[in-house]
């Protein structure tokens, strides 16, 4: 199967007719597709009131919202390669396995686009505070094949 057909087995569902931001959540430059931070509905610290397991969901939740938006902008998720992530967690100061919660959006990206398109370059970067209390947020750029 094709990434298209893995994201719809995944449940993932796309409505290419949403109103747009007032942002670009995913813009185009040349070949790249670039995505602005998707945030988790998910609030909270890790490492105070919200689990490892509890930010991989939201980190996963947050892939699949990307995964929507770069459809938005390109129509399909067949022929595109994951490039980078930049995985953010809203963590306490001794917190330290912001690895694993990004490996939500990692492991998702993996299933959906298989093979060298789904290995990318990540970070994984632990703040101490993210936009209106979120747990995670995370940028993407793809590549156009």
């Amino acid at each position: 199967m094709g990434a298209e057909a893995n994201a719809v087995a995944e449940g993932i569902t796309f409505t290419d007719d949403a109103e747009r931001a007032y942002l670009n959540m995913a813009a185009r430059a040349g070949n790249l597709i670039i995505t602005s931070g998707h945030t988790s509905t998910q609030k909270g610290k890790l490492g105070d009131d919200v689990s490892v397991d509890q930010g991989y969901a939201a980190a996963k939740e947050v892939a699949e919202n990307i995964l929507k938006s770069v459809h938005q902008e390109v129509g399909s998720l067949d022929g595109l390669r994951v490039v980078k992530l930049l995985g953010c967690v809203n963590s306490t100061l001794d917190f330290i396995e912001q690895h694993l919660v990004i490996n939500g959006a990692s492991d998702l990206l993996h299933k959906i686009f298989e093979g060298d398109d789904g290995h990318h370059a990540r970070s994984a970067i632990g703040f101490a505070q993210l936009p209106t209390g979120v747990a995670v947020e995370i940028e993407a750029i793809f590549e156009i094949k």
